[in-house]
């Protein structure tokens, strides 16, 4: 993978290009690991190859090396989708502006970890809807499941997987399908997987997959006593004028679950 640049970063090149040094210890690769950057006047050079600086670097773009030039991590297919940074390392992404996950706080890597400790992802088949960048999976996959059904319905978010460091690879126990989960579900054998990491768009975005036909089939493939984690958010009621943690709880519990609200979301447990 070649070097991805941020703001942070280009400007510890040009601070060291000012300062007269000749190299500078950075990352290239949002803060996995670090490595040395030979600094010039007019370029700078990294694993023996020479980069240009950039003549305008934004805050929240991440840039890419494509065809001789850096670009930023976006594409224009239906929506806007971009990478975008965050003062952990790990990127956040964005469609149409709307950021798709929680960033104020906490690394969304961090956060990650969190929600898949909830459902104790150790030998377990674990099924995961919306794969999104692929955090929930990394963590699986750390936590030694058994096997990742994962499914993600926008190319354009698995072409940012394929640029960010910190997507998992499709490999050993995980498996990416391009493919919408409400359709897909139908196609997943009764009591197949032990755990269910849920992560839809807002419900504005993809209603279908807060519906209680969409619930009653999560119900259906999930074997008795496993668990369910369901991220929600934490919309404002005052202002959006619905309680959506705790309507999904409610039809989760028609679906056959024991509920309780825990942080942003839902854990639950099938009876």
């Amino acid at each position: 993978m070649g070097p991805l640049l941020t703001r942070e970063v280009h400007e510890q090149l040009l601070s060291t290009r000012r300062a007269s040094a000749s190299v500078v210890e950075c990352s290239l690769d949002l803060n996995r690991s670090l490595t040395t950057v030979t600094v010039e006047a007019e370029e700078w050079t990294w694993q023996g190859r020479r980069y240009p600086y950039l003549q305008s670097c934004k805050e929240r773009s991440i840039y890419h090396w494509v065809d001789g030039a850096f670009e930023p991590v976006a594409r224009f297919t239906q929506s806007l989708i971009k990478l975008v940074p965050t003062e952990w390392g790990p990127p956040t992404f964005e469609i149409d502006g709307i950021k798709m996950l929680p960033t104020a706080q906490v690394s969304p890597y961090e956060d990650a970890k969190r929600k898949v400790e909830l459902i104790q992802p150790r030998g377990k088949v674990i099924l995961d809807t919306c794969g999104g960048l692929g955090y929930f999976a990394a963590w699986c996959v750390h936590g030694e499941a058994t096997r990742i059904l994962s499914f993600e319905k926008n190319p354009d978010v698995l072409w940012l997987r394929s640029l960010n460091p910190w997507s998992p690879q499709a490999e050993g126990a995980l498996t990416l399908t391009l493919g919408d989960i409400a359709e897909h579900i139908a196609t997943l054998p009764d009591a197949s997987v032990d755990a269910i990491l849920h992560d839809p768009p807002r419900f504005g975005i993809a209603g279908e997959l807060y519906s209680q036909v969409f619930y009653d089939q999560l119900a259906r493939v999930l074997k008795r006593q496993g668990r369910l984690f369901h991220y929600t958010g934490s919309p404002n009621k005052l202002t959006s004028g619905r309680d959506v943690p705790n309507e999904v709880a409610k039809r989760l519990r028609q679906a056959g679950f024991a509920t309780e609200l825990i942080g942003d979301g839902v854990l639950a447990v099938k009876r």
